[in-house]
């Protein structure tokens, strides 16, 4: 046996979702870092089942208000929950009051005996629209490990994760990881968990330097859409289902 887990619940949004990682022939039109995992926990396997919750656009309270009460009564023995980006990108918000319900959920996962995964911010300091919320990231990521200490779940730590500063892991939208992003938390993922596996890196896609004309086709395909969905109260993840609400085998 490689490892105990038989019910792997992933909750949050597009981080764990999938964007940005295309595969038309799967729900959502998604594969993403949680597919991967699940099929390398499902090989040899046959009662395990992996449940993906994760809702594109969704933030803390909607994440905690949608799944966790459908995570918990699966019973699952692995919980991943990300979540907090699309908290931290808006114009004020309250840290504090969303991390404590925020570890209010992660308490009820392992106090129902789950192994709890969460993540810290992606360090936003090498990207040039990002980095003026850096000490925003920074306070989230504290208050992330003083979750994770009190509950004693782990943390896969993207803000140490340097890696991801080369845009080649990244889509073209920039706010969502490509295929190598993927795999490569995929492994993350993984290797906290100390599961064996054989996943082979995918090189990143060569991104030339940015010009002024890839910038202009950036913030009209990507950043005015996104702008546009905050100020009306619109949602990407609008009208979505969860990928897989119910335990799936995909090994």
């Amino acid at each position: 046996m490689t490892h105990p887990y038989r019910r792997y619940v992933a909750l949050g949004d597009s981080f764990t979702e999938g964007v940005g990682d295309v595969d038309p022939t799967r729900p959502n039109g998604v594969r993403g870092w949680a597919d991967r995992v699940a099929e390398v926990l499902g090989r040899d396997v046959p009662d395990f089942g992996y449940a993906n919750l994760a809702i594109r656009g969704r933030k803390i309270r909607g994440i905690l208000a949608e799944q966790v009460e459908p995570a918990l009564a699966l019973e699952p023995d692995l919980v991943t929950v990300y979540a907090g980006a699309n908290d931290i990108l808006r114009p004020q918000v309250d840290l504090d009051d969303l991390a404590e319900a925020y570890g209010a959920a992660i308490g009820r996962f392992a106090d129902a005996g789950a192994r709890v995964l969460v993540w810290t911010a992606f360090d936003p300091g090498g990207s040039a629209t990002y980095r003026l919320l850096r000490g925003r990231f920074a306070l989230y990521n504290e208050l992330v490990r003083e979750i994770a200490d009190r509950h004693g779940a782990d943390i896969v730590d993207y803000w140490r994760m340097r890696e991801y500063r080369d845009w080649g892991y990244w889509d073209p939208d920039r706010m969502h990881m490509g295929p190598a992003g993927h795999q490569h938390m995929a492994t993350a993922v993984l290797d906290t968990l100390g599961v064996p596996h054989d996943l082979a890196p995918i090189d990143p896609t060569v991104v030339p330097p940015a010009g002024l004309r890839d910038n202009v086709t950036w913030v009209r395909t990507s950043a005015a859409p996104w702008v546009h969905r905050r100020l009306t109260g619109r949602s990407s993840g609008d009208g979505l289902a969860p990928r897989y609400a119910t335990p799936t085998h995909l090994g």
